[in-house]
């Protein structure tokens, strides 16, 4: 694993809830660093070492925070952007009493929604091997075309692109809009990590997980496609053209005493690109990322409990006795 992984994408200030409930009820608050790409790119940090991360946050309190957190969870600070025009994004995280949660958004005009294309050089493409990102930058601002013309010329470099759509209603104007833009990302992407209502959003259908996830290799770019079903594990497919040999996998997950389920797809994300690069097959890429996974969701916040590679052996090591 010689060659470098880029993430990029937002970093945000996750606003976490003192109990369970409607925002209407909470009173408390804990500030957490927070972010799709963000929680990806530690997850990575703590599983093979630090990826390379393009981001982008405010000159404010709240973007000097998440700079030093991100550098305290070791990751480089060459491709953090600091925008003086525009605040840091802000999250406001509700839990049910499962640990499920939902999100609230401030975030119009911030600083992730004003990523600028062009910001990663070609020589720093060609050191890549994978390269990462998510959806929640395609919903608004420059950053949308700052996503696209990244995925499009990691393409062309000949790395792997992985992405999550990472649906959030509430940036989209409608699903309609959300669907055509990916859709026009997924062009672009090798791996697609998503649940089974993104790509039921994006207009791939079947009868079963394994299905959606077949009907979506056949229509898009992807060569290799994860459906996460939260506690329920995760399917994976993968096409003869893919990077690895072809399969269909259905692993069912790990059960843990579950606290929150904030960053857990991320956390999945970073245990499954660990694992392929290390050129593990499928299945135990699936069961990988499923314990890292099911792991992250332990303690309260996005990052938190995000695991070393010892934690993920101890849990493979228990569930396989």
């Amino acid at each position: 694993m010689s060659r470098e992984v880029l993430v990029a994408g937002e970093t945000l200030i996750d606003w976490v809830p003192e109990r369970p409930g409607p925002l209407e009820a909470v009173a408390e608050f804990e500030r957490r660093p927070g972010g799709a790409p963000a929680n990806v790119a530690v997850g990575l940090a703590r599983l093979e070492g630090p990826p390379l991360f393009w981001t982008r946050v405010g000159a404010d309190p709240f973007g000097r925070y998440l700079e030093r957190a991100l550098v305290d969870h070791g990751l480089p600070d060459r491709f953090v952007e600091r925008d003086g025009d525009a605040k840091t994004t802000l999250a406001f995280v509700a839990h049910d009493e499962s640990g499920d949660r939902e999100f609230t958004f401030y975030r119009d005009g911030t600083a992730d929604t004003r990523l600028e294309p062009g910001r990663i050089d070609d020589e720093t493409l060609a050191d890549c091997e994978w390269v990462h990102a998510g959806g929640v930058t395609l919903s608004s601002g420059p950053a949308r075309a700052a996503t696209l013309d990244l995925l499009e010329r990691a393409a062309a470099a000949d790395c792997t692109v992985s992405f999550d759509p990472n649906f959030r209603p509430e940036l989209w104007a409608d699903v309609e809009a959300f669907a055509s833009v990916v859709g026009d990302a997924l062009g672009a992407v090798d791996v697609c990590f998503a649940t089974v209502a993104e790509l039921e959003a994006l207009g791939f259908s079947g009868e079963t997980p394994t299905a959606i996830a077949r009907s979506t290799i056949d229509a898009s770019g992807a060569h290799t496609v994860f459906v996460t079903r939260g506690g329920e594990g995760a399917v994976a497919v993968a096409a003869d053209d893919a990077s690895w040999p072809a399969a269909a996998v259905d692993h069912s997950g790990f059960a843990v005493e579950t606290v929150d389920t904030t960053g857990a797809g991320d956390a999945f994300v970073a245990g499954a690109i660990t694992a392929l690069r290390e050129g593990k097959g499928l299945e135990d890429s699936v069961a990988v990322a499923n314990a890292v996974a099911a792991t992250a969701t332990t303690d309260a916040g996005a990052m938190a409990a995000l695991p070393t590679r010892e934690a993920v052996a101890e849990l493979l090591e228990r569930e396989s006795d």
